[in-house]
């Protein structure tokens, strides 16, 4: 499925199964202010980026509370359960299926960086990039910027990338890096969004990956 010389790889719920954590985070804030909760089905209808909007839509109201302040509460939160998470068993498979196969691969996230160096140092696959980008912030913003000084700066050409993600943004950052895409709806957004997109290849599981 992958001819591409380059894989830049999604981290949250592409590589690290994440799901379960980022549910339970939101919802504590849900259930402090007494919003409606969420279960995996509509947190995966409803989630996107900008990650401001998507709260503003399960109920926050940021005229009454302080943005920032909440991203630092859900951080907090998903920081303290993100032991819990670990990598998708079939990641390393591919990982390393791409490594033999000289691919160069590299990490493009909207996690904080220092955050996500230690999560990959944790299950130690930090040696299979070339590079491992984050964001300098907490507020899981646009990766769009990131995605094009990477592809400078180790001189990629965007028509050798294909670029794998599980959510919307991802398929909008690779139509503005002009690459490939594969979208796997198995992380934080549902098949059914995916689709919407248009993106030409969606599937279901990273094991659809490795099976064509």
């Amino acid at each position: 499925m992958i001819n591409s010389k380059a894989i830049i790889w999604d981290y949250n719920g592409t590589l690290l199964d994440d799901l379960s954590i980022g549910l339970e985070s939101i919802n504590q804030l849900l259930s402090k202010r007494k919003l409606p909760l969420l279960t995996a089905e509509s947190y995966r209808d409803v989630f996107g980026f900008p990650v401001k909007n998507y709260y503003e839509t399960i109920g926050f109201d940021f005229e009454k509370e302080n943005w920032a302040v909440t991203a630092k509460e859900f951080i907090s939160l998903y920081t303290s359960l993100l032991p819990k998470s670990k990598i998708f068993p079939e990641a390393i498979q591919l990982l390393s299926h791409f490594s033999a196969a000289g691919k160069q691969q590299f990490i493009l996230s909207a996690m904080e960086q220092n955050m996500l160096n230690q999560s990959t140092n944790a299950e130690n696959i930090s040696s299979f990039f070339s590079e491992i980008s984050g964001i300098d912030n907490i507020y899981a913003s646009s990766k769009i910027e990131n995605g094009k000084k990477m592809i400078q700066n180790h001189q990629l050409n965007p028509k050798d990338i294909c670029l794998l993600g599980d959510t919307v943004h991802d398929f909008e950052v690779a139509q503005t890096l002009g690459c490939e895409c594969i979208l796997i709806a198995a992380g934080h957004q549902s098949i059914t969004k995916l689709q919407a997109t248009g993106c030409p290849k969606v599937v279901s599981h990273l094991n659809d990956i490795i099976k064509n």
